[in-house]
């Protein structure tokens, strides 16, 4: 039987990747004639196969690849446990990238059924969602989880721009973070993608064993359903963001007990799941 990833090294990259950040010169239009120099974010094309068979491809920042294709495996139901990855494949150069990971056989069997499906149905293909079952999925009810300690809330916008060690280079990055249960950061992953970093830090806590119930989530973009989706599949308890929830979202996060809030920037967080008094 093959060895799970999760016990095992990735097979080396055959190149290096590609910086997270370039700088380039740009002029001021204002009259002055004024130039000057600023770092902005990379991205690459990673395209995503398992066991030999494409199935996507992404805009990512060449930066914690492995967790962000564990994370997307993991979060778009390919697999239900990180131990049914064996391998991961990655080799590319300049912008163009592509991993190939090995599977195991149930869930291989199961991508390829649903690949099937939407072959068969009208709408875009496979290049996306197709039908209001994969944009609306049937989860599993999390266990109800404890709200945070309002002193791990406190000061944390700031933290988190501590943590951010790509944006203050070059901006332009979503970030996703895991605080542990006494309140400390002990992981932050950006990404030109809010999906994309949500899908990295998953990645990271799958691999490294972290048990994600101990803990929260924080995300500095909007919260969408599709951040709901990961975060359920994940067993993330709670999930803080900077920006507002979307109604679905909280509509789903009550339902899926999944706790909810939003961290303002002026005005003390706002607990939205659970349902005040419920």
């Amino acid at each position: 039987m093959p060895t799970p990833i999760s016990n095992c090294r990735s097979t080396p990259q055959t190149e290096a990747l590609p910086d997270v950040s370039h700088a380039y010169r740009y002029a001021e239009i204002d009259g002055s004639q004024s130039s000057g120099e600023a770092a902005l974010a990379s991205e690459i094309a990673l395209a995503i196969s398992y066991n030999g068979l494409a199935h996507a491809v992404m805009m990512v920042t060449p930066e914690a690849l492995e967790d962000f294709v564990v994370g997307f495996t993991r979060t778009s139901g390919t697999v239900q446990r990180i131990d049914e990855i064996y391998d991961i494949r990655m080799e590319g150069h300049g912008d163009a990238w592509h991993v190939d990971l090995l599977i195991g056989s149930r869930a291989f069997w199961q991508l390829k059924q649903q690949r099937r499906q939407l072959a068969g149905s009208s709408g875009c293909g496979l290049c996306g969602v197709d039908s209001l079952d994969q944009a609306l999925p049937t989860l599993a009810g999390l266990p109800r989880s404890p709200l945070p300690d309002a002193t791990h809330l406190q000061g944390l916008r700031e933290r988190v721009g501590e943590a951010q060690s790509l944006a203050r280079r070059s901006g332009a990055l979503h970030a996703a973070l895991f605080v542990d249960d006494h309140g400390e950061i002990r992981l932050c992953r950006e990404d030109i993608g809010r999906h994309n970093a949500l899908d990295k830090l998953i990645g990271a806590l799958e691999r490294q064993r972290i048990d994600a119930a101990r803990g929260f989530a924080v995300v500095t973009s909007r919260c969408g359903l599709e951040l709901l989706h990961k975060a359920v599949r994940a067993g993330l308890g709670t999930l803080v963001s900077l920006a507002a929830p979307t109604a679905l979202t909280v509509d789903w996060a009550r339902r899926h007990n999944l706790n909810l809030i939003h961290l303002p920037q002026r005005s003390a967080a706002r607990v939205y799941s659970p349902a005040p008094g419920g």
